[in-house]
């Protein structure tokens, strides 16, 4: 792992924790609160929530994408970035979220099927920025 991948993921992990507090704390809090199943004491308020664990979360999620794209997708661009991280990001939460469906009581089908989407703009924004900075300084 060499610098550049470091900082592609590190520029990713900022523009997903910063989209995802956009997304998931102000978009679409009213909805996912909403779309909550019967479990209850699983969410953390505002008040107690974890803020760097998400920071770590949100750069070794960057990371990945950094990673595959650099050692073996060879994508250095924005747009192959963001069409990347769109569909990885949409189907690993379709699948984290229909089997935490399909065995908790954590949140609603709506839920689990609107996640995804929410997942694939995070992850075209997150996959762009690691594109970019990956190519950043190479020769046309």
């Amino acid at each position: 792992m060499n610098t550049k991948v470091l900082l592609a993921a590190l520029a990713g992990g900022v523009v997903t924790f910063l989209l995802g507090w956009a997304l998931y704390g102000m978009a679409f809090k009213g909805f996912f609160e909403s779309n909550m199943g019967s479990a209850t004491g699983v969410m953390r308020g505002d008040e107690d929530m974890q803020v760097w664990a998400i920071f770590v979360g949100n750069v070794a999620w960057s990371l990945l994408l950094a990673l595959l794209y650099s050692r073996w997708a060879g994508i250095t661009t924005f747009m192959a970035g963001a069409t990347a991280g769109a569909w990885i990001g949409f189907l690993m939460a379709l699948g984290f979220d229909m089997i935490s469906f399909g065995t908790t009581n954590i949140g609603t089908l709506t839920a689990a099927l609107v996640d995804p989407i929410v997942n694939a703009v995070l992850g075209a924004a997150a996959g762009g920025v690691v594109g970019w900075a990956l190519g950043y300084g190479k020769k046309a």
